[in-house]
């Protein structure tokens, strides 16, 4: 792939949590996009769908309640779904914003059902919440049918999964094509539909896989130049909260590995970001991974501001 290949991994706030927050949210990431191919980028959009997979999720499966002749809908066509409706608003978001800019690029979505290990360690410690609040009695429902269930600290219940790490894109060589001939390409959204091979079979796994890491291994086996991070902050901090805390700009490998050694990152937030930016930048050479926020996506582009790893 060319060196200015750019795999633009988008947070949650970036899509909103509502149909009519997603379309503005959109809208945003759209600009967001056009700056960096006006910049000569060849982009890569990956994407969280937290919101928006908990929402087809509690849908499909309270209509299933109310309507016994239907099936329950599995995580992973939960994950299918939410991955066709997001990339429907994003590509037409972005294609309006180049047409406006005078820019022809096609953007297209691609499906995307990523690997991933059946004996990861993550599903004995299942920690991602899905679905609606649940009683006591459905809680034990759940559980009698194998599922994993948590009760919050303001004593809800509610239904957990396993995030473990993608192993392998399914869709990698589409996807390589498509950017190649110079299209937007929307990809792995959500981490990635999890599925796991039996066989030539591949089959959907009750899973959610953590969209930073499969953005970083997308970004990996495409040998992109720069991974790049938006994200609710402008810049990483030490001491997060603190009277003490720091911002960081650029920083080596070397010393990312050692803050997140000294737990100076929130698990399930920014330390799989700082994770997949040095798995990133260590797997390849002349690469960069930086973290910001959608304000300033073009800036840390150009490395004029976010936390940037070398």
């Amino acid at each position: 792939m060319s060196e200015k290949t750019v795999v633009v991994a988008l947070g949650h706030k970036a899509l909103g949590t509502t149909l009519p927050e997603q379309k503005t949210a959109t809208r945003a990431a759209a600009k967001a996009i056009a700056d960096l191919v006006e910049d000569g980028a060849n982009v890569v959009i990956s994407h969280s769908n937290g919101p928006q997979v908990g929402m087809i999720h509690t849908a499909m499966n309270e209509f299933g309640k109310a309507h016994p002749d239907y099936t329950f809908a599995p995580m992973s066509v939960c994950s299918a779904m939410s991955q066709g409706y997001i990339g429907y608003d994003l590509q037409n978001a972005i294609r309006a914003e180049l047409l406006s800019r005078g820019i022809y690029k096609p953007a297209a979505t691609v499906l995307t059902q990523v690997v991933i290990d059946p004996y990861d360690d993550a599903f004995a410690e299942p920690e991602k919440i899905i679905g609606r609040v649940l009683n006591a009695q459905e809680a034990e429902a759940e559980e009698e049918k194998g599922n994993f269930v948590t009760e919050t600290a303001d004593g809800q219940y509610r239904r957990i999964l396993a995030a473990p790490k993608p192993q392998k894109i399914i869709e990698l060589e589409t996807i390589r094509t498509l950017a190649e001939a110079g299209q937007i390409v929307i990809a792995a959204g959500g981490g990635g539909i999890p599925v796991l091979e039996q066989g030539v079979d591949l089959h959907g796994a009750s899973a959610i896989i953590e969209k930073d890491f499969a953005s970083g291994l997308l970004a990996e086996e495409l040998n992109a130049d720069t991974l790049l991070i938006l994200t609710g902050v402008e810049k990483v901090s030490l001491n997060r909260g603190t009277d003490h805390e720091e911002l960081l700009g650029e920083i080596s490998a070397e010393d990312a590995r050692k803050y997140m050694e000294a737990d100076q990152f929130e698990k399930g937030s920014m330390l799989p970001k700082i994770e997949a930016g040095i798995s990133f930048i260590e797997k390849g050479a002349h690469r960069r991974a930086i973290i910001t926020d959608m304000a300033h996506a073009q800036d840390g582009y150009k490395e004029k501001t976010g936390t940037i790893i070398k």
